[in-house]
């Protein structure tokens, strides 16, 4: 235990080798909490910055650990922790070594989210990530010699000191390439075989322009969207301090002024109905018009009706307007006597002509994961929140527009028939349009992930992401470790079968 009777008049002055020495604070920081050295007690400062300088505080040696001393803390701190020190705030270190010592006896601070201390350090980490966002998107590189001597060198304008941390990126993005970012807070090169930082610069280096500004500026009027444009959303995104640097910035009043009569005659052009086929296999699957139906459009159904009954009902379903453009009701499928029941969203392009559920591109994922979790689909049931289709019309493709809470709650009747004939023992939440269609209320699955809720049913739900989020990274490193913590989920899932 920390003995509350030592105590120390001095303030320990702490020297850190630069504004990101991470590892400086941290092995300082453990030894000053072995040691008792409460946080009035502790000045950080940085080796390079004059302007921290503190005169009257004499240096004292950190002190040996107290006997039996322990420290241990989440590895989500130690993470956490790593990404604010990039930040510019300088009490930045004094914050980190208050939550470190504040974690000894408060295991559980990092979730406690009104915790003043806690809002500090989440509101530097989202502009630390903010800063990197940027970075990773407005860098543009100009070339600067030729043959042999040929570089990249690119100027930028970062609010914290995040390029160190964000160097990897460009080494994996542009590795053939020998480029520099110079920025006023340090600067970073690749000379094809390895990064080297570099001390703060001006933009004097860089040339303003060359000939690749010219295919910028014609890559972004092409893919500049008028019927989607929202300036003020679009200056948040993109504000004008980086605009300077960007040669597509040129172009932006006067796609902004043109954005109306663009989008009207984009919008004439654009075709209102999906491709032919749809049509025909539209037909060959509604029932006629004469089935009978309650107020709500819900068909006519018996109180014991079975799950094949129930799913031919529903082909006739006309609880919420879904159905108008969907070509038929995707409906779940699976063993019916099944443990584990796993509700997606809804259905997409290729499960709307199928008229089974997963089976397009995020199904492949889907079953390529459950088998490497070992978990059988063929002994599990497999369904959507929402069983119609809904889109918006691209030219003859159909894209994913993402069901609103009336239509969730509109389809949740059909979601409470499977459950209710099915009675699994576990329902598993791939999304966030699942979880409110199995928990009638809206839920944060980046902060849920991995949970279960009961519901007042008994139903076990466990909370995890839809696999089609996997499909949308980018960054091959970046998917490859979101696939890694999606099996992890569900061989988790396989861990909760077997206890049931």
């Amino acid at each position: 235990m920390p003995d509350a009777n030592r105590s120390y008049s001095l303030i320990h002055v702490v020297p850190l080798d630069g504004q990101t020495d991470f590892d400086g604070w941290r092995n300082a920081a453990r030894r000053l909490a072995l040691a008792n050295v409460g946080p009035k007690s502790v000045a950080w400062r940085i080796a390079d910055d004059k302007d921290r300088a503190l005169p009257g505080f004499e240096d004292d040696p950190i002190p040996p650990p107290l006997p039996e001393a322990r420290l241990t803390v989440p590895r989500e701190f130690i993470q956490r922790a790593e990404m604010v020190v990039c930040h510019s705030d300088p009490g930045r270190f004094d914050l980190l070594y208050r939550l470190l010592w504040r974690l000894r006896t408060e295991p559980n601070l990092l979730k406690i989210a009104p915790d003043p201390d806690i809002r500090r350090l989440e509101a530097m980490e989202k502009s630390v990530g903010r800063d990197i966002h940027k970075m990773r998107a407005f860098v543009r590189f100009r070339e600067v010699g030729e043959g042999d001597d040929l570089r990249y060198l690119a100027w930028f304008e970062p609010e914290h000191f995040i390029v160190e941390r964000n160097a990897p990126f460009f080494a994996r993005r542009f590795t053939g390439m020998r480029w520099s970012i110079l920025t006023p807070l340090g600067s970073v090169s690749w000379n094809g075989e390895k990064l080297e930082l570099g001390p703060p610069a001006s933009r004097d280096g860089v040339p303003s322009d060359d000939s690749a500004d010219e295919l910028w500026r014609t890559y972004y009027a092409s893919i500049f969207n008028p019927a989607r444009l929202k300036v003020n959303a679009m200056q948040k995104e993109m504000p004008k301090k980086y605009w300077r640097n960007l040669p597509e910035a040129s172009l932006i009043p006067d796609l902004i002024a043109g954005a109306d009569k663009a989008a009207t005659e984009m919008i004439q052009r654009m075709p209102t109905a999906p491709a032919p086929h749809h049509a025909k296999v539209k037909e060959r699957h509604w029932p006629t018009p004469q089935e009978r139906h309650d107020s709500d459009g819900t068909p006519d159904l018996p109180d014991d009706a079975s799950l094949e009954e129930v799913r031919e009902a529903a082909k006739g379903c006309r609880r919420c307007p879904l159905w108008r453009n969907a070509t038929q009701t995707v409906f779940g499928e699976g063993l019916e006597q099944a443990e584990v029941i796993f509700v997606g969203e809804q259905p997409g392009d290729q499960e709307d002509l199928a008229g089974k559920p997963f089976v397009g591109p995020a199904g492949k994922v889907f079953d390529a994961v459950l088998d490497e979790a070992e978990i059988d689909r063929r002994k599990s049931y497999v369904t959507n929140a929402v069983k119609h289709f809904k889109f918006e019309p691209r030219g003859k493709r159909r894209i994913h527009s993402k069901p609103n809470a009336g239509e969730v709650q509109a389809c949740r009747w059909w979601l409470d028939k499977e459950l209710g004939l099915i009675k699994p023992k576990l329902a598993v939440a791939l999304g966030a349009t699942a979880a409110m269609g199995l928990l009638g209320k809206a839920v944060p699955v980046t902060k849920m992930r991995g949970e279960v809720i009961e519901r007042e049913d008994g139903l076990q739900v466990f909370i995890t992401i839809h696999p089609s989020f996997i499909l949308r990274i980018r960054e091959p490193e970046d998917k490859e470790a979101e696939r890694q913590r999606f099996l992890a989920d569900l061989r988790m899932v396989g861990k909760l079968m077997d206890g049931a």
